[in-house]
C-alpha cells in the first residue's frame, strides 16, 4: 500500500527512536519488553472510553479480536457481553496468560470461548476470522507501516475498531536521562494527532477521546521503576543509584495520558 504524507511522517518519526548502535551493543540486556505483570488482565476491568466504545458496539454473545493482546486486558474487559475472544500476540507466554485469565472468568460464571493466534499483525491476519469488534491497545507505536496494519484492523471488524494509545511515545519520559547518560537527543513524536492524520488520509472518519489512565506504578514500586528505566537506557545495575537520583518520582514512565481512537468500518 502506498503511503500518504502523514504515514511517511509517522514512519520517519518512529525510525528516529532507533537506539544508536554503539549504545545497543554495550547494553547488558536487551532494552525491549515490559514487566509481564503489566499485561495481566485485572480481576476488575478498568472503566475507560476505550472499553465503553467497544461495549456499545458488541451484541450479546458477540465476538472480539484483541490485536497485540498481551495478557488479554482489552479483550477480556468485554466479557460479558462478548462470548468469543480471538487473542493475537507474537509471545506465547502472553497468550497463555489470556487462557489463564479466561478460566478465572469462567470460575465466576462468565463463559467465553478463547481462540489464540500466535504471530505478528498483520502477518497473521489471514488466519483470523472477522469479528464484531476489533480492539488494539498500545501497539501503534510499534508499527511503522500504519496503513497496512490499520487496513487489516478495519477489514476484520464488522461493527467497530477501537484503538488505545498513549498521547505521546511511551519512551519520551526518559529523554532527559538519555541526554544525561548517553549525550543522545531523543525524539518526541509521533503522537496521537499524527496517527489520526494517517487514518484521515486513508478515508477513515476516526473519533478521538482523550483521558487519563490510572497510574501503573505505585510509590512502593520505585525499585521496579528504576530497573525499568535502566533496561530502557541500556545501562547496568551499577547505574541504579544515579537513575534513582535523576528520575523524577512523578515521571510518567507508563503514561497515564491516553487516547481512545475508534471508527466504524
Amino acid at each position: 500500500m502506498s503511503q500518504g504524507l502523514a504515514a511517511q511522517h509517522w514512519a520517519h518519526e518512529l525510525a528516529r527512536w532507533a537506539i544508536p548502535d554503539e549504545v545497543l551493543a554495550a547494553a547488558p540486556v536487551p532494552p525491549w519488553g515490559f514487566p509481564p505483570e503489566m499485561f495481566r488482565a485485572p480481576a476488575v476491568p478498568e472503566d475507560s472510553p476505550s472499553r465503553d466504545r467497544a461495549l456499545e458496539a458488541l451484541p450479546c454473545g458477540g465476538s472480539v479480536i484483541d490485536v497485540g493482546s498481551g495478557g488479554g486486558a482489552a479483550g477480556l474487559a468485554l466479557v460479558p457481553p462478548a462470548g468469543e475472544l480471538i487473542a493475537v500476540d507474537q509471545t506465547p507466554s502472553m497468550l497463555a496468560m489470556v487462557v489463564e485469565a479466561a478460566k478465572e472468568l469462567e470460575s465466576k460464571g462468565n463463559t467465553v470461548k478463547v481462540i489464540t493466534v500466535e504471530g505478528k499483525w498483520p502477518d497473521v491476519a489471514a488466519r483470523v476470522p472477522q469479528a464484531d469488534v476489533v480492539v488494539c491497545h498500545h501497539v501503534f507505536y510499534n508499527v511503522s507501516d500504519l496503513p497496512t496494519f490499520v487496513t487489516e484492523l478495519s477489514y476484520h471488524a464488522r461493527s467497530r475498531v477501537v484503538v488505545e494509545l498513549t498521547a505521546r511515545h511511551p519512551m519520551a519520559a526518559l529523554n532527559d536521562l538519555w541526554l544525561h547518560f548517553h549525550s543522545s537527543q531523543r525524539p518526541i513524536g509521533p503522537g496521537v494527532d499524527t496517527a489520526v492524520e494517517v487514518l484521515g488520509d486513508m478515508g477513515i472518519d476516526a473519533h478521538v477521546e482523550r483521558f487519563s489512565r490510572p497510574p501503573r506504578w505505585q510509590a512502593r514500586d520505585r525499585a521496579l521503576q528504576v530497573a525499568f528505566a535502566r533496561q530502557r537506557l541500556c545501562l547496568g545495575p551499577d547505574s541504579d543509584d544515579e537513575i534513582d537520583r535523576l528520575l523524577d518520582p512523578e515521571a510518567d514512565l507508563l503514561s497515564t495520558r491516553a487516547a481512545c481512537v475508534w471508527w466504524d468500518p
